[in-house]
């Protein structure tokens, strides 16, 4: 289903640069243009992110960062 009008761009496309690591509407628009000339789609493009994420979430687990982990090592002060 062609999501982005202006710059040509798939559901497809979308699901891809998730499956490949972006992690938000903003990373895919950065990738594709998706949403950046008229806007119009950026609404969709956010949902099928979104639905994306959610999918590669339940085939994979939560992915955990170097960074997450430095960040419980870390004392935390009250």
């Amino acid at each position: 289903m062609l999501v982005c009008h202006c710059r040509g761009i798939s559901d497809r496309q979308i699901k891809r640069l998730v499956k490949d690591g972006a992690t938000s509407a903003r990373e895919v628009a950065r990738a594709t243009g998706a949403g950046m000339r008229c806007g119009g789609c950026r609404t969709n493009v956010k949902a099928i992110v979104n639905e994306a994420l959610a999918h590669e979430f339940q085939k994979t687990g939560p992915v955990i960062s170097s960074e997450t982990l430095l960040d419980m090592a870390l004392p935390v002060e009250g």
